[in-house]
């Protein structure tokens, strides 16, 4: 175990990501002191439980007094809320980020509550699971998954060496880029897969001509798949189609017009043009496994044994 990175970490919101960032900085000593805070007074208790933390508010302007590292894990749409209540207690030199995975729209909201002397560092650790709340995080949660920093000009390099520490001793391998960039890469490798699990888990429901009995007993890995990602948090997926909504129309018209392409050679039977397709794509599956970002166990990766075993 490493000397701690911060004297005073405070995390607001304590869902998968800041339930695993708890458990992660607790388990590597990133910090000698853990402070967490909530709106829901049982999700509270339920953090304390667990004990996730060494003190726990409800109020999260009690909550980041005096902290070094304030990290907010809250639905997009209440990242100004949140800035506003706890920004007349940030101390001066305090770093605050975030893990939304929209950043134009965050800065939009948070930016204009920070203090003078605070330097707040908007992030994205790119990881996580279909399950929520407190229960569901683990330390190993960003082990070798990138974490994104859109950090505003002007920020301080001393800063930002801190918070880029604190996400690899986290496990996470740390990149930059500009706001506006991030939501154009997120919108195609993560919002839009989850807008279209959404619709197809939505119109297999819809079906009459198939029995709701028949798409769960005979579900196979492909439509199991997208059941996962439609299985994720309503209300975080709901305020990323409101506040990334500009990249997500862009992406989403993309891929109406690639999908009527498809449809035309499904039509008039051109298996040239299938098969190209078909082969195009199974490239970027093998570039994926080839970057770690995933294995080529058959079955997605998933050990059924263990799934069987409820592990």
């Amino acid at each position: 175990m490493s000397a701690p990175i911060v004297r005073r970490l405070a995390l607001i919101g304590i869902g998968l990501i800041g339930s695993s960032l708890a458990r992660a900085a607790r388990k590597g000593g990133l910090a000698e002191k853990i402070v967490i805070s909530t709106r829901s007074e049982e999700t509270l208790r339920r953090a304390e439980e667990l004990g996730l933390g060494d003190r726990y508010c409800l109020d999260a302007g009690e909550a980041v007094e005096d902290a070094d590292l304030v990290i907010v894990s809250v639905p997009v749409g209440a990242s100004g809320a949140v800035a506003k209540w706890i920004a007349p207690s940030l101390k001066p030199g305090a770093i605050l980020t975030d893990a939304g995975s929209t950043k134009r729209s965050v800065i939009e909201q948070m930016a204009p509550h920070i203090p003078e002397g605070v330097h707040f560092i908007p992030g994205h650790p790119i990881a996580g699971t279909e399950q929520s709340g407190p229960d569901a995080g683990f330390a190993e949660l960003f082990r070798n998954r990138w974490c994104i920093l859109t950090p505003p000009e002007g920020t301080d390099p001393a800063a930002m060496a801190k918070l880029t520490a604190f996400w690899e001793a986290c496990g996470s391998t740390v990149d930059t880029m500009d706001a506006e960039h991030h939501d154009l890469v997120l919108a195609i490798v993560s919002h839009l897969p989850h807008i279209i699990a959404y619709n197809i888990v939505g119109t297999a429901d819809d079906l009459e001509a198939v029995t709701k009995s028949e798409v769960i007993k005979y579900s196979a890995s492909g439509f199991r798949d997208f059941t996962r990602l439609a299985a994720s948090d309503p209300t975080m997926w709901r305020d990323v189609c409101l506040y990334n909504k500009d990249a997500i129309l862009e992406m989403l018209a993309r891929f109406s017009e690639d999908l009527a392409a498809l449809q035309r050679a499904i039509r008039w039977s051109d298996g040239e043009k299938l098969f190209d397709i078909f082969t195009r794509t199974r490239e970027i599956r093998r570039s994926i496994v080839e970057a770690g970002q995933d294995t080529a166990v058959p079955n997605f990766g998933r050990d059924m044994a263990k799934a069987d075993a409820g592990e």
